[in-house]
């Protein structure tokens, strides 16, 4: 089946393809559509059942960023049905309602760290690339609150057989990141982070490479000589795709 090519703006976005989007019966093939998805109205459509004040929260919130209108949208979603619901919502044929999953599992009370990553792990690995950034992001203030425990635990997902899950160690510690709170703890001694970044080093994937070189590049803002000090120590190795990441890592210094 051949990829949908998907609008690059909005208003390139034909109704008939943003009412399915809406309706939640169509993932979105670009960010312009995911960014253009009416959330009251995928929220009746995904959940109808949910309370008329629900809709209405959402609606009101219309303006805010789109983080926080997927985080609002699963603290609706729990007060009505609890957490639990996360396991049927990651099955949606939407992405946006995959990535709300994402972040009713990151808001369940009682988890540890390790069993909220264990759940989150289908949606880190999800062919989607929407639902998988939603994942990290979710994620992201359990990072900040526990960054050592992170770590810890994202290690071994740094040899994993899948790109996404390999990516996601990176992605989900960046020390500044986007569209998420930064890592403090990573921002005053990124050697912390150490231990993701080194078996990544010569990753073949682009995907993993471009990560990992916006981490270095994250780091570099604060710690220009231990990025390139990092650079100038992994360059040794000859090895192309570490010339690539370094080279990447670089751009700002």
């Amino acid at each position: 089946m051949t990829a949908r090519k998907g609008a690059s703006s909005r208003a390139a976005i034909p109704p008939a393809t943003l009412a399915a989007l809406n309706g939640g019966s169509l993932a979105a093939a670009t960010l312009a559509e995911s960014l253009a998805v009416d959330f009251a109205v995928l929220l009746r459509a995904a959940l109808p059942v949910l309370p008329e004040a629900a809709i209405a929260a959402m609606q009101d919130a219309a303006g805010q960023g789109v983080t926080r209108r997927m985080a609002l949208a699963a603290a609706l979603i729990e007060a009505e049905f609890g957490a639990g619901i996360a396991m049927a919502l990651s099955a949606h044929p939407s992405d946006t309602v995959r990535g709300w999953a994402a972040f009713l599992i990151a808001r369940a009370p009682g988890l540890e760290l390790g069993a909220r990553l264990a759940a989150l792990r289908p949606l880190a690995d999800d062919a989607h690339f929407g639902v998988r950034e939603w994942a990290w992001l979710a994620l992201r203030p359990h990072v900040v609150a526990e960054t050592a425990a992170a770590i810890h635990l994202l290690w071994p997902w740094t040899a994993e057989p899948s790109a996404n899950l390999r990516r996601f160690a990176v992605e989900a510690t960046r020390p500044r990141g986007v569209w998420s709170a930064h890592v403090p703890a990573l921002r005053r001694d990124p050697e912390a982070g150490r231990v993701l970044l080194d078996p990544l080093r010569a990753d073949p994937a682009r995907y993993v490479q471009d990560s990992v070189a916006n981490w270095i590049n994250d780091a570099a803002k604060d710690h220009p000589d231990w990025a390139r000090a990092l650079c100038d120590g992994w360059r040794r190795s000859g090895d192309a795709a570490t010339a690539r990441i370094c080279a990447r890592a670089s751009r700002s210094l």
